[in-house]
C-alpha cells in the first residue's frame, strides 16, 4: 500500500469520531474540537496538520472514525499524499468488510454449530463479545500455532496467484502483498476462532471458507486506486475551476487566461488570494458506520464540496437536497453538460469508465450524484461504494 512511502502525511485533517471513538478519548483525558464541517453539520473530534496514515488506519479499524475531511484551496502540491490517504480509506474500509464477512460465515459451519450445541453457556455467534485484552492474553502464546494457520490459509492463495498467467509480475506482487496485509488485520476474535478449532477434523470448511472471501478481496483491493484516482480528478477540476474564475476578476479583460493561470507565480498569487477569500474545496470520507449500521458497514461515502465563505450560511446538505433550485444528475450527465473542450472533461470521463467498470468486474457497488445549488453556485459531487 502507499502509504509506507511517507512515515507523516501533512494535510489539514479533520477526524469526526465515532461514540465509541469520542468515548474512549475522554476516557484517556483527551480533549475534543467541536469542528464544522462542509455540510454546515457540528460534530466532535480531532484536527490534525501532520499524521502518521497507520494510527488513522487503526482507528478505522477499532470503530473510532466516522468521516474524515480534507479543505484546501490548491491540491496540486499534496497529490500524492491525498491519494495515499484515500486509498489508506479505501483499503481500511475493506479490511473491516474482510473481518465481517470471515466472522459471518465461520460461525455458520459445522465446527462451530456443533461446538455450540455442547457449548451453551459459551456460545459463538454474532452476540460473542470477548475483550481485546482478554484475547491478547490468550493468543499471546500460540504464535507458532498462528503462523501455521496463516501459512495453511495463505499457500494455496500464493500458489494460484504465482501460476495465473494473465497477471504480470507486478500485479502477482501486488496480490501476495495484499493477501498479507489482509490475513495480517483480521480480529483478535477471529483468530481466537480459528486457534480454538486449527485440530478439529472439520478444520478444512473454515480453512476454504477463508480462502475464498480473502480471495474476492484481493480482487476488490484494485478499486482503491482507481478510486483515489477519480477523487484526485475532481478535485484538481474544482481547482482549476475556482482558480480560473480568480482569475477573470484579477485580470478582467485578459484573452490568454488558460496560458496565464498556468504560469507558476501567477498561480501563487491567484490561489493565494482564493486562501484570503476562503475559497476552498472541501473532500469528505464518510465510513460505513459501526456495528449497529446494519447493511451499511461496507459502504463508503466520498463528497466533494466546492464552495466558498459567501456561502457558507448555505443549510441544504447533499442528502437534503430538496431546494427547487438544486439540479440532480449523475457524474456522467455532470461531466457531459460541461462547456465543450473544458480541460480535464474527457479526462474525467475517462477515469470515470475505468472506475465503473472495474467496480463491475469485482461486485463492488458504485452509485454517484452530483448536486448542484443554482442559487448559490456550490456544487457537491457524492461518489458512494459497497463492499
Amino acid at each position: 500500500m502507499a502509504t509506507g512511502k511517507k512515515f507523516m502525511l501533512e494535510l489539514p485533517l479533520k477526524v469526526i469520531l465515532t461514540e465509541d471513538g469520542t468515548s474512549n478519548f475522554i476516557s484517556h483525558k483527551k480533549k475534543l474540537l467541536r469542528i464544522k464541517m462542509a455540510d454546515n453539520t457540528e460534530e466532535h473530534g480531532i484536527a490534525l496538520n501532520k499524521f502518521s496514515p497507520q494510527s488513522i488506519q487503526n482507528m478505522i479499524l477499532v470503530d473510532y472514525i466516522s468521516k474524515v475531511e480534507i479543505s484546501m484551496s490548491e491540491f496540486v502540491s499534496k497529490r500524492q499524499e491525498i491519494m495515499d490517504l484515500s486509498k489508506l480509506i479505501v483499503y481500511s474500509v475493506m479490511y473491516k468488510q474482510l473481518d465481517r464477512e470471515i466472522f459471518k460465515t465461520i460461525i455458520e459451519t459445522d465446527c462451530v454449530r456443533k461446538y455450540n450445541r455442547t457449548h451453551a453457556g459459551h456460545l459463538i455467534d454474532e452476540k460473542t463479545q470477548i475483550s481485546d485484552k482478554q484475547l491478547r492474553t490468550e493468543l499471546s502464546s500460540k504464535n507458532a500455532v498462528i503462523d501455521q494457520i496463516r501459512k495453511t490459509i495463505l499457500t494455496p492463495i500464493w500458489k494460484n496467484v504465482m501460476t495465473n498467467k494473465e497477471y504480470s509480475p507486478e500485479e502477482k506482487n501486488i496480490f501476495l502483498l495484499m493477501s498479507e496485509k489482509f490475513i495480517n488485520r483480521l480480529s483478535l476474535l477471529n483468530w481466537h476462532i480459528f486457534v480454538l478449532f486449527y485440530k478439529d477434523e472439520n478444520f478444512g470448511e473454515i480453512l476454504s471458507q477463508t480462502r475464498k472471501i480473502l480471495s474476492r478481496y484481493m480482487d476488490k483491493s484494485r478499486v482503491a486506486d482507481y478510486i483515489s484516482t477519480m477523487v484526485m480528478e475532481l478535485a484538481l477540476n474544482s481547482e482549476n475551476a475556482n482558480i480560473t474564475k480568480e482569475a477573470q476578476k484579477m485580470y478582467p479583460g485578459r484573452e490568454d487566461l488558460n496560458m496565464l493561470v498556468l504560469d507558476p507565480d501567477v498561480r501563487k498569487k491567484i490561489v493565494h488570494e482564493l486562501e484570503m477569500k476562503k475559497q476552498l474545496v472541501f473532500l469528505s470520507w464518510k465510513l460505513g458506520g459501526g456495528s449497529s449500521s446494519i447493511g451499511k458497514q461496507g459502504r463508503l461515502q466520498i463528497t466533494l464540496y466546492n464552495k466558498s465563505d459567501e456561502f457558507s450560511d448555505i443549510k441544504e446538505t447533499v442528502d437534503a437536497a430538496t431546494n427547487a433550485n438544486t439540479n440532480k444528475k449523475s457524474l456522467v450527465d455532470f461531466y457531459r453538460d460541461l462547456p465543450s473542450g473544458e480541460e480535464g472533461t474527457d479526462l474525467g470521463m475517462y477515469y470515470l469508465s475505468y472506475l465503473d467498470d472495474a467496480c463491475k468486474k469485482v461486485n463492488v457497488k458504485f452509485d454517484s450524484l452530483v448536486n448542484q445549488f443554482s442559487a448559490s453556485d456550490l456544487t457537491v459531487i457524492t461518489l458512494t461504494f459497497s463492499f
